[in-house]
This record gives C-alpha cells, sequence and structure tokens, in this order.
C-alpha cells in the first residue's frame, strides 16, 4: 500500500460530512479539520541554497497570494525561465508555505536556476472546484502583466524570461498544469510563451479502473477517488474531463509543445500517468512527451530532496527546463 495514502480504509463514521483519513474531516456544520500541510514556515532567504523568497498578494479580495522565489545566481544581466508551481494535496490540504513545499520550492530554485512562483489558490471543500483552476489561471495572468517590466513585483520585472514559461505542479497540482495548459491552448496569456508543463506523479482517474486499480490498487483507489468527489461535488464525477483526460475532446489543444511526466514505481496513480502519456501521444497534439519513472519509489517521495532518485529527479527537471529541444 502507498505509505501517503496508509491503509486506504475508507472511513465509514456518519458522524461527519466528509472524512479522508489522514487527511481531512468535514463536520456537519460546515467546519474542516485539516490533517497535513497546517504548519507555516516563512518566506526569507534558505541558509542552505541561498535562495530567497518574498509574499506577494495577487487579490486582496479573494485573499489569492503567491510565494516567489530567486536563485542566489540571479542577475538583471541574464533573465530567468519562470516556473509556475502548483502545489499537490489532493486539492483539500497543503500550502505553499508547509514544511514539504516551502524547502521543496527552495531545492527546485536553485538546482533549475527559475524565478519561481508557488500558488496559494483556495481549496476545498469551502472552496469547490473550479476555483482553484481560476486562482491559478489568475496568477498566471497577473505573473504575465509582468512581461512589459512595469508590474507589481519588482522580482518578475527584474528577472523573469516571460518566453520561457513552465506550469508544474505535483499530485493535483500537476492535475492543475495539464487543465490549465488546455485552457491556455484555446485563450492564450497574453504575454507570456507557455513552453511545456511538468507533471509529478500527476492525480488523475476515472469511472473504470485501469491497470493495477483493477488488482492491487483497487483499494487505494477508491481511497483517493475521494478527494476529487469532496473538492468537485458538483461536476460530472469521476468522468469529468478535468479528472478524466481521456474524456477531454481539447487535448489536441494543449497549448505547449512539451511535456515533462514524473512517475513513481510503487505509486497507486502511476498506472494513470502512463495512461495520460498514452492519451496525449494519440491525441494529435503536435508536442512530445518525455517520462521520468523513479524505481521502487513511491507517491512524491522526492521531498526528501538528498536520496539517488530525487537528485536524479531534480536534475531532470532542470534539464528538461533548460535544454531546447
Amino acid at each position: 500500500m502507498s505509505s501517503l495514502f496508509g491503509s486506504g480504509e475508507i472511513s465509514t463514521s456518519d458522524e461527519y460530512l466528509h472524512e479522508i483519513t489522514g487527511f481531512i474531516r468535514v463536520h456537519k456544520d460546515g467546519r474542516c479539520e485539516r490533517f497535513l500541510g497546517n504548519e507555516k514556515l516563512p518566506a526569507g532567504i534558505d541558509s542552505s541554497t541561498g535562495v530567497q523568497s518574498n509574499d506577494v498578494v495577487i487579490s486582496s479580495e479573494t485573499n489569492l497570494f503567491a510565494r516567489i522565489y530567486i536563485p542566489k545566481t540571479a542577475t538583471s544581466n541574464r533573465k530567468l525561465p519562470v516556473l509556475i508551481y502548483f502545489h499537490g494535496g489532493g486539492f483539500v490540504v497543503e500550502s505553499p508555505t508547509s514544511p514539504n513545499y516551502h524547502p521543496t520550492l527552495n531545492h527546485l530554485t536553485a538546482e533549475s536556476n527559475v524565478i519561481a512562483v508557488s500558488v496559494d489558490y483556495r481549496l476545498p471543500p469551502e472552496y469547490p472546484l473550479p476555483v482553484g483552476y481560476d486562482d491559478c489561471w489568475e496568477a498566471a495572468q497577473w505573473i504575465a502583466s509582468h512581461g512589459s517590466g512595469h508590474g507589481p513585483d519588482p522580482w518578475l520585472n527584474k528577472f523573469a524570461d516571460f518566453s520561457k514559461v513552465f506550469f508544474a505542479g505535483d499530485s493535483a497540482g500537476a492535475n492543475i498544469a495539464h487543465n490549465l495548459a488546455i485552457r491556455f491552448g484555446s485563450g492564450r496569456i497574453a504575454g507570456i510563451n507557455l513552453e511545456g508543463i511538468i507533471l509529478i506523479h500527476p492525480y488523475f482517474g476515472g469511472s473504470d479502473p485501469i491497470g493495477s486499480e483493477l488488482g492491487k490498487n483497487k483499494q487505494l483507489k477508491a481511497f483517493t477517488d475521494q478527494f476529487w468527489k469532496v473538492a468537485n461535488p458538483s461536476g460530472s464525477g469521476l468522468d469529468d474531463p478535468l479528472f478524466n483526460p481521456e474524456k477531454d475532446p481539447n487535448l489536441s489543444g494543449l497549448g505547449c509543445s512539451k511535456i515533462l511526466l514524473a512517475v513513481a514505481e510503487k505509486d497507486c496513480l502511476r498506472d494513470r500517468g502512463l495512461h495520460y502519456k498514452e492519451l496525449m501521444e494519440k491525441s494529435g497534439w503536435a508536442g512530445k512527451v518525455e517520462m521520468l519513472e523513479s524505481k521502487d519509489e513511491d507517491h512524491v517521495f522526492w521531498f526528501d530532496h538528498v536520496s539517488e532518485n530525487a537528485c536524479t529527479f531534480f536534475d531532470t527537471i532542470s534539464t528538461f527546463i533548460n535544454h531546447n529541444s
């Protein structure tokens, strides 16, 4: 069983409106308890990488904010690729400020030599999807407003190369990155060139089980499906095109030229990632899918940063961003 998802046991208690064991509990009065991502780490200078970070408000009306990261090598003489990052957490937990994501973005910024923007989108069930998608789209538009060099954030004005923009995310964040690239394909954001997307252990699904979901991961499919049902209660279920790319008629219009897909051998979502690769390659999309599979690893293993497989993972992302295909 996947270590992140525990035993995959589904709560049968009728005491709560929703309960995803180990992640979230929704009381009948609407109050939510979250069991991951509650600790907040401050922005600042990271002692181990030299990366600087700063929090910026994108919308005071919705309290949408992002944490921006620049590497210690940043200079106004050389513009840096822009990595717009969407965190994971099944759409319902986590944030850019958490002990999982803040150190990871420091590391990713240093290793890939990018200016990174980690978006704090609003979470279901208080803000059901598509609110999270719309928040992330608004963040991308806000970032693009710096293309003239006169936007509200001085780091983006000074250091960002808007001809090399990437959407990236893990798990639910990878789902967001894909769906924003689909949206970008049908209505591009002026001022940025979306060169590629980086999908790390993406959270996709569907009503019909595939691969290991028919056998050893049958229980875990039922467990992970809960996140989508809580996050998007008014959608069209597990075959909503936002969750099941096979049902999306617009796949061929994905608005970038390359995808880096990362899967992990022991991850219960691995087969969904492989299926996504097949779908994209058969869709008529003109771009290229590159894939990294990490052997003997589970979902989001790379939070540790230092294992051999984690180092390979970060090196692969850096190469994808910094070398033209």
